[in-house]
């Protein structure tokens, strides 16, 4: 293998044993090389600028500019894995909403599997250990108030959303919804538990790569639930999908259509 033909890697962390261990293990391999190392968020950027790499593993707390701060500026140049010992609900969702491809937590994996996340990322696959991943859904899960009682009618579904605006003289609504809550929304829309998980999942932003990785099945059952989803929502674009799931779309507080 050539060296254009290798995969060429960013390593950023504050830590220089992580780096020169990372370096080490990844240069070891023929696909692989380091192009570059770097001990916080701005210099990932300004290396990542000079070597062009393909992928860039990043820790999220780094002096000066961190990790999470720097995405915005290295996804436009490089796919992204976090590497990092933080598993943080929040800051998982929001290394994933800033466009990380992937999120893997320090003692979950081993080198072997280190090496097939960086590969996966490379040609443009998801990759999370399971704390990363069980984060995720505990954030989301952590959002949703009690479930409604088993009787309850979409008429009074929409009742129980105390952040619903009360209607005005000619029946209707003033003020959208600044978010339904999930099983208002699910009774609503009468999605499934699956379904109405990776709703929340593409209203967080996820692709589809990303939802696959969260839930642990394959990208083309992700496809299947998303398209029974649009047919119940009525949508032809996940944005379009979003807005009523999240009570912000025109129509979002009538039904589905």
């Amino acid at each position: 293998m050539t060296p254009d033909q290798r995969l060429r890697v960013l390593v950023a962390d504050d830590n220089p044993v992580v780096r020169a261990g990372l370096t080490a293990l990844l240069s070891g391999r023929e696909d692989i090389t380091v192009v570059a190392e770097a001990t916080n968020g701005r210099e990932a950027w300004e290396a990542a600028r000079s070597h062009r790499p393909d992928v860039i593993l990043l820790d999220v707390r780094m002096p000066g500019m961190d990790g999470i701060s720097a995405l915005p500026h290295l996804v436009p140049i490089a796919s992204v894995l976090m590497l990092t010992y933080s598993s943080e609900s929040e800051i998982v969702h929001e290394a994933l909403r800033r466009g990380a491809g992937g999120y893997l937590v320090h003692g979950e994996f081993t080198a072997d599997q280190l090496v097939a996340a960086v590969r996966d990322i490379g040609s443009g696959s998801a990759h999370f250990t399971a704390s990363a991943a069980g984060a995720v859904m505990a954030g989301l899960r952590s959002s949703k108030p009690a479930p409604l009682p088993e009787n309850l009618g979409l008429a009074s579904a929409t009742a129980y959303d105390t952040e619903i605006s009360t209607p005005n003289s000619q029946g209707t609504f003033a003020n959208p919804l600044s978010r339904l809550q999930p099983p208002v929304a699910q009774s609503r829309y009468q999605l499934s538990a699956r379904e109405a998980e990776i709703m929340e999942l593409i209203a967080s932003g996820m692709n589809n790569q990303q939802i696959a990785a969260t839930c642990f099945i394959s990208e083309k059952t992700v496809k299947n639930h998303i398209n029974r989803i649009f047919a119940k929502l009525h949508s032809t674009s996940r944005s379009e999908a979003a807005a009523k799931w999240l009570g912000t779309a025109p129509d979002s507080h009538g039904g589905p259509r």
